[in-house]
């Protein structure tokens, strides 16, 4: 069994992002593993696995415009189920 089963991707667009910021806010409020966030000042790419994917879409929705939301049950997937 997986500790965090929600694979979390999204774009966050916007004005003066910093993916150094964003992974550090990351790492301090939310429970998780695999963090990735590249990008610019305007375009973050975002992949957290997760127990709670609405937390960081919350929070990636105060930073800009938030888009290209995937978010996808690992556990299901390692049993061979989809959706």
């Amino acid at each position: 069994m997986l500790e965090f089963k929600s694979d979390t991707q999204l774009l966050i667009e916007g004005k003066n992002l910093n993916e150094n910021e964003i992974s550090e806010y990351f790492t301090k409020h939310f429970k998780g593993d695999c963090l990735l966030a590249v990008g610019d000042d305007e375009l973050i790419k975002i992949h957290f696995h997760t127990n709670e994917p609405w937390k960081v879409l919350e929070y990636c929705s105060t930073l800009g415009e938030v888009y290209d939301i995937v978010i996808e049950d690992m556990d299901r997937q390692s049993r061979g189920l989809k959706g």
